[in-house]
């Protein structure tokens, strides 16, 4: 009964995203959703795009087996990041009015910066929305009771999410994702409600967590130790900046005000509220120490699925479950089309640039199309967990992207030369470091992100850039 409830719910959500799909006459409609998002729908996207499986099923796992000690690259990584984009970020790239980071490169840079970034953002996706398809099939396994093996479970939600992000685009993704936020927030409350009061109240539960060391997220005062908090924290925080489905929300803002405060508030949104998963994984340690046990040591990913399905009544079950459903769908619709776009306009088109809209657009639908069974396909053949698959997501943007866009934006002597030598530089030295497994003292992407640094300063200085405007300048309609 469970399962079919949750079946039809995934019905009714294939639905609106089709009818949202009506909305698409264009590719600018199907990229953007025509630049035309109200504030609840660009902060309702921002917050349920990152409140994926990694918060509900990951780092609440994480949690309870490190700590908020474990958890400072998602959510206070990722929370930093949504600010500091909307805060800095949103309005200079708004103003540009760009459908992709890749048309950015190119017109500060040259295409060449275009198509290596480009690349790198892509790449980058793979293990974010394998996270997704992850959790599809872990959820659909559990409710059909290994009736539905994981692998078949995660074909399942990668066909279903495929269906209305392939025809609705941005459209249906903004509709979505509105209705999913409603049920992520409303069944998320609830059923941490219920647990509270089987764990006896939530002060008592916050109390048991505190003493135990749960809340402790400093670092130790020992060199190694830091620089692995600052890694953890700036992976997240500015890897996740140089990235298409931020921007892409950003850009589909119907003005500045709406793009700034949307994603402002969004990444606000998503710190206070990552805190009920994380409550709710606590609770299970107290209501059933001997389950929590047991998974700590086979997958800890089971943890939260089996105290609703063991401990919940069925309406509880069918809100969390409803919720969980929402959480992962909201956020791999949202990561599918991000790859994609980005790979149609700044790879493809720059080999066949007398596309016209209409071929554009099907060659979007197709890359979509594409990128999901690749996905889907690394998903099955990984053995990464989820908040591990998201975590690494960021490296390669850290290392190759973030230093080209920060510096284009806000220094007029970021050059071509400076550019080229960041990325070469960046992505060398993390490549090489984690090839070699050479993680200590220092992992290898903040070693990635200085060496970008130092290749943009020096390239910037050889050759500096003879503009007299700088990234935000300028426009491409």
């Amino acid at each position: 009964m469970l399962l079919w409830l949750v079946i039809a719910y995934l019905a009714v959500s294939v639905g609106i995203g089709l009818y949202a799909a009506t909305k698409v006459h264009n590719a600018k409609d199907y990229i953007t959703a025509g630049r035309n998002l109200p504030m609840a729908f660009v902060l309702a996207m921002v917050f349920a795009t990152w409140f994926g499986a990694e918060t509900v099923l990951g780092i609440s796992a994480t949690f309870l087996e490190e700590g908020f000690r474990g958890l400072i690259s998602d959510p206070l990584g990722a929370s930093i990041c949504l600010v500091v984009f909307g805060l800095v970020f949103a309005r200079p790239l708004y103003r540009m009015n760009l459908m992709t980071l890749g048309d950015y490169f190119r017109i500060r840079y040259n295409r060449q910066t275009e198509l290596l970034l480009s690349i790198c953002i892509i790449v980058s996706y793979l293990g974010w929305v394998s996270a997704q398809i992850t959790a599809l099939g872990l959820t659909f396994n559990v409710l059909s009771n290994d009736l539905i093996s994981t692998h078949q479970g995660m074909l399942i939600g990668a066909g279903v999410v495929l269906i209305y992000t392939l025809f609705g685009g941005m459209w249906s993704v903004a509709l979505t994702t509105f209705v999913q936020m409603i049920v992520i927030v409303i069944g998320l409350l609830l059923v941490a409600n219920n647990a509270a009061e089987q764990a006896g109240g939530v002060a008592s539960v916050i109390a048991k967590a505190s003493a135990e060391g749960k809340f402790d997220f400093l670092p130790t005062f020992d060199p190694i130790d830091m620089l692995g908090w600052i890694a953890a924290l700036l992976t997240m925080a500015l890897g996740s900046i140089p990235q298409q489905d931020v921007f892409q929300r950003v850009n589909a803002s119907k003005n500045e005000t709406v793009a700034v405060w949307g994603t402002t508030l969004g990444g606000v949104a998503y710190f206070f509220f990552a805190a009920v998963p994380l409550f709710l994984a606590y609770t299970a340690n107290i209501i059933d120490p001997a389950m929590v046990k047991k998974f700590l040591a086979d997958d800890s990913q089971m943890i939260l699925p089996t105290l609703i399905l063991n401990h919940m009544p069925f309406v509880m079950q069918v809100v969390f479950f409803g919720a969980l459903i929402s959480v992962i769908m909201s956020t791999a619709s949202g990561t599918l089309l991000a790859p994609s776009v980005t790979f149609t306009e700044n790879v493809l088109k720059g080999f066949a640039p007398r596309m016209t809209d209409h071929q554009f657009l099907w060659a979007t639908r197709m890359t979509v199309l594409v990128f999901t069974i690749v996905v889907t396909y690394y998903a099955i053949a990984t053995d990464s967990n989820i908040h591990t698959m998201v975590e690494n997501a960021y490296r390669i943007t850290l290392a190759g992207a973030f230093v080209p866009l920060a510096a284009g934006l806000f220094w007029k002597k970021a050059s071509n030369l400076g550019a080229g030598l960041a990325i070469a530089l960046g992505l060398t030295t993390w490549i090489v470091l984690e090839m070699t497994g050479v993680e200590e003292p220092v992992e290898p992407q903040l070693l990635g992100l200085l060496a970008s640094l130092f290749g943009m300063l020096l390239g910037s200085w050889v050759s500096p850039n003879q503009g007299h405007g700088h990234g935000g300048d300028a426009k491409h309609v």
